[in-house]
């Protein structure tokens, strides 16, 4: 999920009560709670999409889940001796207790990967022990709904506190109502999965949430070695008509984007490690034909023929080779 989002998880963890345990407890579950993407520092040493196959990794594991609390906590507990031994400690702030400085950057850091493995773009969460992709296909990445529950109660919750009230209470509800949208979003998602099963069974399919319609699917369909097809539903509790938003290759009455043979492109992963880091990553890859014959490379859930920089690799020394065999798309009932 995106830092927003993550740095209210944190908030409202330390509105709900936990800030009282222990000094310098919010800045330890806000922090904690976006300190796994301290990874992104690798777009100072990695090249173009290089960074697709490095995030979401190494900090995202089991053993940071151990040893970034226990940065936190100590630089944090140094941080308020330093300021006692000046005379600058504040006069308001509580004790600071080192166990429940670690025990809050832990619960911090652990909400991070679980949110992250929320949305389809995929996180490894058992690196360095293994390097496989997990996928929650429940939200997206950024969820304007959460934005809005969340950010108010925060700010309802600290508002009351000013004000001498009970404080806790709102954002105590507000992490029920959260948790309970996103069990709501997991149950959508998992009634398309099952749709789509009982569909076709002989097809990869891929369930992705869309951008603040959190009741509509995005359905990837992979056709072949190089094809996927996309189809937007829009609401899971009727059959709604399905309206194909792009199909790749040969796909009557469909914008289509021609595709080329991946096999190419595969083959460049031992010398290119821009190539090399897109496949890792890439869930639905597949090449694109470019205007002058070069190929372009490509994520189908991320599918924006502007987006040339983040989720693509251009590859202009390769030209583009048909496919052995295409598949057209046929529109069928839907059941």
């Amino acid at each position: 999920m995106d830092n927003l989002t993550h740095s209210l998880v944190g908030a409202l963890i330390g509105q709900a009560g936990l800030k009282r345990k222990t000094g310098l407890a919010m800045p330890a579950l806000v922090i904690g709670a976006n300190l796994p993407d301290v990874d992104a520092a690798c777009f100072f040493w990695l090249d173009g999409v290089q960074h697709l196959g490095f995030r979401r990794g190494i900090t995202h594991g089991p053993i940071a889940w151990v040893l970034l609390p226990l940065i936190l906590a100590g630089v944090l507990w140094w941080f308020d001796r330093w300021q006692a031994r000046r005379g600058r400690r504040p006069e308001g702030r509580l004790p600071v207790h080192f166990g429940w400085l670690y025990a809050l950057s832990f619960i911090a850091c652990l909400s991070h990967p679980a949110l992250d493995w929320l949305n389809s773009y995929g996180i490894r969460l058992l690196e360095p022990f293994s390097s496989r992709w997990f996928y929650g296909d429940t939200l997206f990445i950024i969820d304007v709904w959460l934005w809005a529950l969340m950010g108010f109660a925060t700010w309802f919750s600290l508002r009351r506190e000013r004000q001498g009230g009970e404080w806790r209470r709102p954002a105590r509800i507000a992490i029920a109502v959260a948790v309970g949208y996103i069990g709501l979003n997991g149950a959508i998602t998992a009634y398309h999965y099952d749709l789509e099963q009982n569909y076709d069974q002989g097809r990869t399919k891929i369930v992705s949430p869309v951008l603040v319609q959190f009741w509509s699917r995005e359905v990837l369909t992979h056709e072949e070695d190089t094809i996927w097809s996309s189809t937007e539903w829009d609401g899971p509790l009727k059959n709604p008509e399905a309206v194909n938003r792009f199909c790749f290759d040969n796909c009557p009455g469909y914008p289509a984007a021609k595709v080329c043979n991946m096999a190419p492109v595969r083959a460049l992963q031992d010398a290119n490690p821009q190539v090399a880091a897109f496949l890792f990553w890439s869930r639905a890859p597949f090449a694109e034909r470019e205007s002058d014959g070069s190929v372009i490379l490509r994520d189908a859930r991320f599918y924006d023929p502007r987006a040339r920089d983040r989720f693509s690799v251009a590859l202009p020394d390769v030209k583009c080779e048909p496919i052995p065999s295409t598949v057209r798309a046929e529109e069928a009932p839907r059941p």
